[in-house]
């Protein structure tokens, strides 16, 4: 059986752990929309929370904000 393995953020780079890609990836995406499912607020400030220490990391790059919390906004 295969092991499950998070989609978390390498740091200071903060792409993704298993599959390279700019975190939050899609699985790691999905993974908080379903773990905050019944709490969008909270899922919003901690993402904000994650935006405020890349920005710090990630100096220079454009569409922190729409990486870090826009798509996770109530649609």
């Amino acid at each position: 059986m295969p092991r499950y393995h998070p989609h978390v953020a390498a740091r200071p780079s903060w792409r993704c752990r298993v599959c390279g890609a700019g975190w939050p990836c899609s699985p790691a995406r999905l993974a908080l929309l379903a773990e905050y499912r019944e709490n969008r607020t909270g899922l919003l400030i901690y993402l904000a929370t994650l935006l405020h220490e890349a920005a710090g990391d990630l100096a220079g790059q454009d569409r922190l904000t729409e990486r870090f919390v826009t798509w996770a906004r109530a649609r």
